[in-house]
C-alpha cells in the first residue's frame, strides 16, 4: 500500500469521525479535523498530538479551500439535519470545487444505503441498481454522483481521485444517533427502551470503531478510487435480540416501547424529526444488507466485532455514563 500525506476529516465531530481519527492516530499519522465550531472538536480531539483543529464555513468557497490547503486526502462526513436533505448536493458541489482548487488528491465520501432504494434481494453487491424512491435517497444519490463525476478533475498538475464507502446503520459505545441507542440507555437506567419497529426483522448493523481502520487503509490504496464500495457488518440481528442480550447483561428481561410507522406519523405532527423518519421506515420493514466481498478482495481481511462483544461494549459505556450521571446528581443534591 502507498504511503500517504495528511488527511482531513470534514465534519469530524461525529462518531464516525472519531473512529477514523482514532485509527489515523494509532497509525502515527497526523490529521486535520474540520468543523463549524471549535468546542466540540477540542473536546473530541484536543488530547491527540496528531490532530490539527481547523474551522470552516461550508457556505464560503474560500473557507473550504483554506480548510483543505496542504491536505492530500479529504474524508467527507458532513451531515445536515434530517429535514434539510436538499442541502446535500449544493454543499457537496462547493466542497468539491474547494478541495480541487486546494490541490487535494483524494476524496472519500462516507455514504449510506439510501441511494439504492428497496433491495432486490439481500445481500446486495455494488452492482445493485441505484433507484431511490424517497426524497432523502434521491438527495444522497445526487451527492454521490457529484463525487464520482469529480474523479479525474484536475487543478494544475494535481488530479482528484474519489470514492464512496457505503455503510449500514451503526452502533457502539456512547453513540447517541444510533438506532440501537435506546436499547442500551433503557437497560442502563432500568427503564423501557424506546425503539422504532418492527423489532423482529433481521437488520444489519456495523460496530462503529471497526470503521476507522478500513477508512485509514483506503486513504493509502490508490486502486480503490473511481468507484463505490460496501463495508458490511457481521451479518444480521433483530432489535429484539439486541434487547434480549442487553437487558440480560443488566440482569433483567427486555422491556420495549415500539414506535411503528403509524406512531411516527402521529409524533410527526409535533416533531419534525419524527415526521422525516416516516419515509425511511421502509428500511425497518425491508432492510438493505450489504455484501463487502469486493472490498475484502481489495484490502484483505477486515476485522469486525461480533454482535455479542459490540453489544457488551455499548451497554458497559451506557451503564458507566448512567452511573456517572447519578453520582453527579447526588453530589449536586448534597450541596444544594
Amino acid at each position: 500500500m502507498q504511503a500517504t500525506g495528511k488527511v482531513g476529516l470534514f465534519g469530524a465531530a461525529g462518531a464516525a469521525g472519531q473512529s477514523i481519527a482514532a485509527a489515523l492516530g494509532a497509525a502515527g499519522r497526523d490529521y486535520r479535523v474540520v468543523g463549524r465550531s471549535r468546542a466540540p472538536l477540542e473536546a473530541a480531539f484536543g488530547h491527540d498530538p496528531h490532530a490539527e483543529i481547523v474551522m470552516w464555513n461550508p457556505d464560503d468557497p474560500a473557507s473550504i479551500s483554506a480548510a483543505a490547503a496542504g491536505l492530500q486526502t479529504v474524508i467527507y462526513l458532513v451531515g445536515v439535519p434530517y429535514d434539510q436533505f436538499a442541502a446535500h448536493p449544493p454543499l457537496m458541489e462547493r466542497t468539491l470545487a474547494g478541495v480541487t482548487a486546494a490541490g487535494v488528491e483524494r476524496f472519500i465520501l462516507i455514504g449510506t444505503v439510501y441511494p439504492y432504494g428497496r433491495a432486490r434481494g439481500n445481500p446486495i453487491s455494488e452492482n445493485h441498481p441505484r433507484e431511490p424512491h424517497t426524497f432523502k435517497g434521491k438527495m444522497r444519490l445526487a451527492q454521490e454522483k457529484l463525487v464520482l463525476a469529480a474523479h479525474g478533475h484536475a487543478s494544475g498538475s494535481t488530479r482528484l481521485s474519489t470514492l464512496v464507502l457505503r455503510l449500514p446503520d451503526f452502533y457502539g459505545p456512547g453513540i447517541e444517533r444510533s438506532l440501537l441507542n435506546g436499547v442500551f440507555e433503557g437497560a442502563a437506567h432500568g427503564k423501557r427502551a424506546q425503539v422504532i419497529g418492527p423489532v423482529d426483522v433481521p437488520h444489519e448493523f456495523i460496530y462503529l470503531p471497526d470503521i476507522g481502520p478500513v477508512v485509514e487503509k483506503l486513504t493509502r490504496t490508490p486502486d480503490a478510487y473511481g468507484r463505490w464500495w460496501h463495508l458490511a457488518g457481521t451479518g444480521t440481528i433483530t432489535q429484539r435480540e439486541v434487547a434480549r442480550q442487553t437487558y440480560a447483561l443488566a440482569g433483567r428481561g427486555p422491556k420495549l416501547m415500539v414506535a411503528g410507522k403509524t406512531m411516527l406519523r402521529m409524533l410527526g405532527l409535533f416533531n419534525p424529526l419524527m415526521r422525516e423518519l416516516v419515509e425511511m421506515n421502509y428500511l425497518m420493514t425491508e432492510p438493505v444488507v450489504l455484501d463487502d466481498s469486493a472490498l475484502t478482495k481489495l484490502i484483505g481481511p477486515i476485522a469486525k466485532t461480533s454482535y455479542e462483544d459490540g453489544i457488551r461494549h455499548a451497554f458497559d459505556a451506557a451503564r458507566e455514563a448512567a452511573s456517572a450521571n447519578a453520582n453527579t446528581h447526588r453530589s449536586a443534591a448534597k450541596t444544594a
